[in-house]
């Protein structure tokens, strides 16, 4: 996955692979100014990405891979 997100799944490779498929994209602010927002908005993110991937398969989602969640943390951790 590049640095800034940018890639597509549709039509992936492979016998068992769902043809058309793709991510579900959020624009976040790189500054949040209210505390109170950012905080409610970076906590979220970050449940997103770690206990509310536990709801994903029971939603017939597949789980984020270990390094884009790596990736995606960091992307939080930089929200000012």
């Amino acid at each position: 996955m590049p640095e800034d997100f940018r890639v597509s799944i549709t039509n992936a490779e492979g016998k068992d692979a769902y043809p058309i498929s793709t991510f579900t994209w959020l624009l976040v602010p790189e500054k949040i100014a209210d505390a109170t927002k950012k905080k409610a908005i970076t906590d979220f993110l970050k449940w997103m990405l770690t206990d509310g991937q536990n709801e994903t398969e029971k939603l017939d989602y597949a789980k984020l891979p270990k390094p884009v969640v790596d990736k995606e943390m960091k992307a939080i951790a930089k929200i000012q």
